[in-house]
């Protein structure tokens, strides 16, 4: 119990360690609480989303639809975007224009930014979501395939920022990127594609506090979600996890709901905040919660 840890005889340290943790408590609980999200104020809104053919993508595209937001869709195969656009149209969307794009190819980022502009004149929204992903529990990974993920899942992002940032700036906008845990807390079998996602957080960490200091009002909100929510996802690191699909639907709420308030940061499920504060606080803890989403019970080589 607390008054336990906190009675006179109480181990100093295990004291400190239950009111930090109570204080973080109360902390994620105010901070969750407050929530000034304003619907009304995506309608209208310009928003170029990558990543949308299956999982959480389809879903920001569903939500931002039925919120009234002019949209550019885009994925890589065709035929499953364009039935996310129908189905966007149904959904009530006033524009919905979408380009079919391979982000591995380094010339397309900016073409897909010049698509955006063009149709929609102009944006107030730049959703990162697209990513690629080697299959899981593979050992040793080639240069080759370790630069295809970077380009896909790293560089690619850096272009569509490069390319749309005037537009942004001019709109007041923000950027969301989608990132997952594994850009915050490393984990095995997944060293290429951690390595990404963590220049991921880098990159987008420095953007914003360079946006800061030159006075550019363009929010930037990093979002850290779990396992998403698609069948290559689940596929790709079964047996080697034991962590669960985040629910498309409510993820790619909380994402819209921390773009649209400007939020720096947004995990989902909540509990990665606290595991990503514990990352530093307490790292024996924490690779004790690591390990226990891992279907692993000895070190493997690498």
């Amino acid at each position: 119990p607390v008054w336990a840890a906190l009675s006179p005889t109480a181990d100093p340290g295990r004291a400190m360690k239950v009111l930090l943790l109570t204080g973080l408590g109360a902390l994620f609980f105010a901070y969750y609480w407050d929530d000034n999200f304003d619907p009304a104020s995506l309608h209208g809104a310009r928003v170029l989303l990558t990543g949308v053919s299956a999982g959480i993508g389809e879903e920001l595209a569903y939500h931002y639809a039925r919120l009234g937001s002019h949209l550019v869709l885009t994925a890589h195969t065709e035929a499953l975007l364009q039935q996310v656009v129908g189905n966007c149209r149904k959904l009530g969307a006033p524009k919905v224009f979408y380009i079919a794009a391979d982000m591995a190819s380094p010339e397309v980022p900016e073409r897909v930014v010049q698509f955006a502009l063009d149709k929609l004149g102009g944006l107030d929204y730049l959703v990162l979501n697209h990513l690629g992903a080697a299959p899981a529990g593979t050992r040793v990974r080639s240069s080759q395939s370790t630069r295809w993920l970077m380009q896909m899942n790293f560089l690619s992002y850096v272009q569509l920022t490069s390319s749309a940032l005037p537009s942004l700036t001019d709109s007041k906008g923000s950027l969301v990127v989608v990132s997952s845990l594994l850009g915050r807390v490393p984990t095995s079998f997944s060293s290429p594609y951690s390595a990404a996602k963590f220049a991921l957080d880098s990159f987008f960490s420095s953007l914003r506090r360079e946006l800061d200091v030159q006075e550019v009002n363009v929010a930037i909100t990093m979002c850290v979600l779990g396992l998403r929510d698609r069948a290559s996802a689940a596929e790709g690191v079964r047996g080697i996890t034991r962590v669960r699909a985040a629910p498309g639907p409510k993820a790619a709420l909380a994402v819209i709901r921390g773009g649209a308030t400007r939020a720096s940061g947004v995990f989902y499920p909540w509990r990665f905040h606290l595991l990503c504060l514990l990352r530093s606080w307490m790292p024996h803890s924490r690779a004790w919660f690591v390990r226990q989403e891992l279907n692993i019970t000895t070190p493997a080589a690498a």
